[in-house]
């Protein structure tokens, strides 16, 4: 019995899908276009509110740790002053990076008591003012309040308008810890 000829061989054809997609005149691309937009606005909106967040846990860590130094009254008898205080939360804040220095403003307070505790906004006009932060780090049995902003620049435009508090597309972000001073002396 004679077999059977085979055709020459000839260029494999896509998968069906490719071939019926390829013939289709309707609004494929349209669709995928008004469908991308708001898909790729929600997936940088997800990303910029986890960065937000991130910031937020990392300043709010840093303030926690670096005021010990206060409350010990390690930076008191060593005379530290804001600046040395701000450079400390810059160190524990390292993933930040060069912009820590220019962002970060440092509010320190005392008072007499815990039912006392107050401090005024230290946003003007839409940017936080330096003239309203004050760096008293107080003695041993102070009760002492540090608030630490940091000033983060917004990257995705539809989300800004919802998120931002101060001018210019920024949100202030706010790190606050309150504790009585334990007993030292300063030499």
């Amino acid at each position: 019995m004679a077999r059977p000829a085979h055709p020459p061989p000839s260029k494999p054809s896509p998968p069906g899908f490719l071939r019926r997609f390829a013939r289709h005149e309707g609004g494929n691309i349209v669709e995928m276009a008004l469908v991308s937009l708001p898909f790729i606005t929600l997936l940088f909106g997800v990303l910029e509110l986890g960065v937000i967040f991130m910031v937020q846990t990392t300043l709010e860590n840093a303030s926690y740790s670096v005021s010990r130094q206060i409350r010990t009254g390690e930076l008191q008898t060593a005379g530290g002053t804001a600046a040395t205080f701000k450079t400390a939360m810059c160190n524990e804040m390292g993933w930040l990076g060069a912009t820590c220095a220019t962002s970060l403003s440092v509010d320190v307070r005392t008072f007499t008591q815990f039912s006392n505790v107050t401090a005024p906004s230290p946003v003007t006009n839409g940017a936080v003012d330096p003239t309203k932060v004050t760096f008293t780090p107080g003695a041993a049995g102070d009760i002492v309040l540090v608030r630490c902003f940091y000033t983060w620049s917004l990257f995705t435009p539809v989300l800004s308008a919802g998120l931002q508090n101060l001018s210019g597309g920024k949100r202030m972000l706010t790190a606050a810890v309150t504790f009585r001073n334990e007993p030292f002396t300063v030499p």
